[in-house]
């Protein structure tokens, strides 16, 4: 009787690593919402919808990489990343100064 078969550690592993990427990038996509919300009641500068389309594009990354684990796409999700620091910082600070969560 074997104890311990990789293969199907492996696949249990990947399993959970596709579901999680998809839940994640759902989760991205609740915070462009919620941006884009925010954009419309307060009518703020277009770069809100830039804010809010950054968060898109990395929910985007997210279902690609439930799928397909590649470098490139790795490399992808770090400029978005960054874009979304720089958007989050510039909005948070132009646009709500006093708001904290997003």
């Amino acid at each position: 009787m074997l104890l311990w078969a990789p293969e199907i550690a492996r696949s249990a592993l990947s399993e959970l690593y596709h579901w999680f990427n998809l839940f994640e990038g759902f989760a991205w996509l609740v915070f462009a919402r919620l941006v884009a919300a925010r954009h419309r009641r307060h009518r703020s500068h277009g770069v809100e919808v830039a804010y809010s389309l950054a968060f898109v594009a990395f929910a985007a990354t997210d279902f690609c990489e439930a799928w397909v684990q590649q470098s490139w796409l790795l490399w992808i999700k770090l400029l978005i990343l960054i874009a979304l620091f720089r958007l989050r910082r510039h909005v948070m600070r132009t646009y709500h100064p006093d708001a904290k969560l997003y």
